[in-house]
């Protein structure tokens, strides 16, 4: 609806409401004493209010949408977004700054994306107060301290927003903001504790200290990038994004507090929703965030006035209310994340729990409404209902999660009670092996919780992650420790700098087995399934599933489907990695898979490689080299200062000794290479500049520097980055096999050059830049190579490789091997002598 047009969202309202009412007359039930004239309606009164109810909640919604519309669409903002004016404003900003994650941003100024209330505008002409939310898009680091609720002026352009977001315009900055009035005291309070916990964090390694303020409060402005990759592909990301799950850590403590300094029931939930409240503003109202938070304080009131706790109506009640009044949350993906994982754990995590632990759900617990609201057991109570929505780690969720479970959990008591037709007469005395309480609901909440969220992610990203629930089920009992000490850190960091420090300490610990759990979930085989995106995949999802439920109701059906699917995993999990292990016996050089780009690994010994070129992505290059079981480097060879070939350097550095690092003596493109040489200044690592003729031995390889000449001149080309191609670092790698020649991005003048001052031989070409068209005929015969190994990434811009190059290596008589096409390429010393090329797949 935000997409559309007012008047579609007031006719949409009026037409829901108006089928609402017409059902609302012909199925109401005849007054006491007289009967039905017409043929009774076949549907039941629970059925009739959950229509009526759903049909209310969408015209409510719709006509909310639909003023929300016309307040963006009219007015002089979106005149002036029209006309795309240049004006001078002043705007209160609504959020932090976000740090723009765009490539280009490496050799430009930083980039931001402030959320924003336009106050007053002014344009050459008219100066008019308006009060309508904005974008601003801006450069310069002068807007990284920013805090919300801080009013700027600032001067740019105007212009249209995205069509279906809820702001009004987009504003285009370049200059730097001029405050005009602090932010209010509660914000300063608030950054001043965010910023605490990211000092205390310092005393943590890189990844670490990146990770704890966004575990606790959900700052994720110095999260390494590799661990955010990692979190992605093993289904730990909402650990990222502060939820339920920290919320209800906070409102345990408090009630805790509260219980221990002999408060009375209601003051202790005051309290709980007093904490929540304060630590919404520390963490950011995010989509999840209020999701929890609405939740946790409908739950405080049931605690705090005595009334029964359902965690199915505070959800739904939550829903309805954000899409009333924040409708843009229906187009949020973390929002939709967020419900489904909650309305997973209430709905299917009891059942599962007690399956587990072989009982039916007639012999459960007494009902929520018997039980004593502490939260500190684990049962009922604002944490336990209210929060642990996509993280699935407590005992408190899943067992709080039951008081949603309504009469089908009485229905399923009364099916287990009655004899299955399958089953033989044995199978009524076999008693079924249970689980700890504490077990089930570990293995239960998170499983339930993935089960739930994954028609979402195949939505939104196109793939399943069948490693999500064990990687889940591993770091459940890290994220409280690591949560409380965090926030504890953050408290006491304002005012005690070296005593928080002294609880960052452990939650290192804590959130450094949360990253090795996660390193290794991306590692296992099949950690994530591809799988079709959009609706064609979620109706073949549904497809799937109920074909899985369908065998599974039968037990002769479902023990040969287990008996296949157990020796799948086996053949995955022993047989597979045993028969196409990587990387392959004998390997002496890697074609890393990074995209368009180059990243290259020649074998120094276990362990250990020589490193030429990055490739553009670090998060790639540091999975190629963990793949390769790489941890020294002890020598890196960056080629030329492109970002498809340097920009993945951070990769390597991560948790690596790297001895050395050489480049072109030739310094074209200053501004990149000073980047880089600031980067390795910074961690002390030697940069070198070697003349054609330097040579190495490292292991089963010998390297020998072959250009470029640091006397002679540029080679200048047809293209804008011709001259830095042709400055590229040329090495000859010889093996006890044969050789391999690594061109970099060599152009036609260049490739002529090297032919004429050298005779070259190799019987494996890296082929130069990437298999474009600017190659040498003459040089590329001149080598007498057999295959040629092309790095290149898929659908690229660039339409390499050229078909030219293609026709002229086949010509030459060489097999060629693309990335694009085979994944990771390893060159191996055959048993009988010379070299050969084993794909490791796309």
């Amino acid at each position: 609806m935000l997409g559309c047009t007012a008047l579609v969202g007031l006719i949409t309202a009026a037409g829901v409401a108006t089928v609402a009412a017409v059902m609302a007359w012909r199925t109401r039930q005849p007054p006491k004493g007289r009967t039905r004239t017409e043929p009774a309606r076949r549907i039941s009164p629970g059925w009739r209010n959950i229509i009526l109810a759903t049909l209310i909640g969408t015209a409510a919604t719709a006509a909310t949408v639909a003023l929300r519309v016309h307040a963006l669409t009219t007015g002089p903002t979106a005149e002036l977004a029209e006309q795309n004016a240049f004006i001078t404003a002043q705007i209160a900003l609504t959020d932090d700054p976000r740090r723009r994650p765009n490539g280009a941003a490496r050799f430009q100024q930083e980039s931001y994306v402030i959320p924003a209330t336009l106050k007053v505008l002014q344009t050459s002409t008219t100066r008019q107060a308006v009060d309508v939310p904005i974008t601003v898009f801006a450069t310069g680091s002068a807007w990284r301290p920013l805090l919300p609720t801080q009013e700027v002026e600032v001067t740019g352009r105007l212009a249209k927003p995205t069509p279906g977001t809820s702001v009004a315009a987009i504003l285009l900055v370049r200059e730097a903001p001029r405050p005009l009035t602090p932010p209010s005291t509660l914000q300063t309070v608030a950054g001043a504790i965010r910023s605490g916990l990211r000092s205390a964090a310092d005393v943590l390694p890189p990844d670490q200290r990146g990770l704890l303020p966004g575990l606790v409060v959900g700052d994720v402005s110095r999260m390494d990038p590799q661990v955010t990759a990692d979190f992605r592909e093993a289904g730990l990301s909402h650990l990222n994004a502060v939820s339920g799950a920290n919320l209800a850590i906070v409102a345990g403590a408090a009630l805790a507090l509260s219980r221990l300094v002999g408060l009375s029931l209601p003051l202790r939930a005051g309290f709980a929703a007093v904490a929540m409240l304060a630590f919404t503003v520390v963490a950011r109202p995010s989509p999840s965030v209020l999701r929890a938070l609405l939740m946790g304080l409908a739950a405080a009131i049931a605690m705090g006035t005595g009334r029964s706790k359902d965690g199915v109506a505070a959800l739904s009640a939550t829903v309805l209310f954000l899409m009333l009044f924040v409708p843009e949350l229906a187009r949020s993906y973390g929002f939709a994340l967020s419900v489904t994982a909650t309305a997973g754990i209430l709905l299917l995590a009891p059942r599962w729990r007690d399956k587990l632990m072989g009982r039916n759900s007639a012999e459960e617990d007494p009902s929520p409404t018997d039980a004593a609201p502490d939260v500190m057991r684990g049962r009922d109570g604002v944490a336990g209902l209210a929060f642990v929505p996509e993280s699935g780690e407590g005992a408190s969720a899943a067992g709080s999660a039951s008081s949603g479970r309504g009469s089908s959990a009485a229905g399923e008591a009364r099916a287990a009670s009655q004899p299955d037709p399958d089953a033989s007469p044995e199978s009524g005395r076999r008693r079924v092996v249970a689980l700890p309480r504490w077990v089930a609901e570990a293995v239960a909440v998170p499983a339930a919780a993935q089960l739930a969220v994954t028609p979402v992610l195949v939505l939104m990203a196109g793939q399943l992650t069948p490693v999500a629930v064990v990687a889940n089920l591993l770091v459940a009992p890290a994220v409280a420790p690591a949560t409380l000490l965090g926030f504890g850190a953050a408290l006491i960091a304002p005012v005690w700098l070296d005593g928080a420090r002294m609880l960052a300490i452990p939650a290192g610990y804590a959130v450094g087995w949360i990253i090795t759990v996660s390193r290794w979930a991306v590692t296992v085989p099949f950690a994530t399934v591809p799988w079709p995106a959009g609706l064609a995949g979620l109706g073949l999802l549904v497809l799937a599933v109920a074909v899985v439920v369908a065998v599974m109701r039968r037990r002769a059906w479902r023990a040969v489907a287990l008996t296949v699917a157990g020796a799948a995993l086996v053949a995955v999990l022993v047989l597979r990695p045993i028969a196409g292990s990587w990387p392959p016996k004998g390997w002496v050089m890697v074609m890393c898979d990074v995209g368009q780009g180059d990243g290259l690994v020649i074998s120094a010994g276990p362990g250990r490689v020589v490193v030429v070129d990055t490739g553009p992505d670090p998060v790639v290059m540091d999975r190629c080299l963990r793949r390769l079981g790489v941890s020294d480097v002890p020598l890196l060879v960056l080629t030329h200062p492109h970002a498809d070939h340097v920009d993945g350097l951070p990769g390597v550095l991560r948790n690596r000794r790297v001895g050395a690092v050489v480049v072109s003596p030739q310094r074209t493109g200053a501004r990149s290479g000073g980047r880089i040489t600031g980067m390795l200044r910074r961690r002390g690592i030697p940069e070198w500049t070697v003349p054609p003729g330097t040579r190495w031995r490292f292991g089963p390889s010998e390297l020998t520097v072959l250009a470029p000449d640091p006397v002679a001149g540029e080679l200048h080309g047809q293209g804008e980055g011709s001259a830095i191609n042709n400055s590229s670092v040329v090495m000859h790698v010889q093996w006890r096999s044969g050789s391999m020649l690594l061109g970099g991005d060599l152009e036609t003048e260049a490739q002529d050059e090297l032919a004429r001052r050298l005779i070259v031989r190799a019987d494996i070409l890296k082929t130069p830049h990437h298999g474009s068209n600017r190659q040498s005929p003459e040089f590329l015969a001149s080598l007498g190579a057999r295959a040629a190994l092309i790095s290149v990434g898929a659908g690229n811009d660039y339409g390499h490789p050229a078909t030219s190059t293609l026709s002229l290596l086949r010509r030459l008589g060489l097999t060629i091997h693309r990335t694009d096409q085979s994944g990771d390429l390893a060159v191996v010393e055959r048993e009988g002598g010379g070299l050969a090329v084993v794909p490791r797949g796309p």
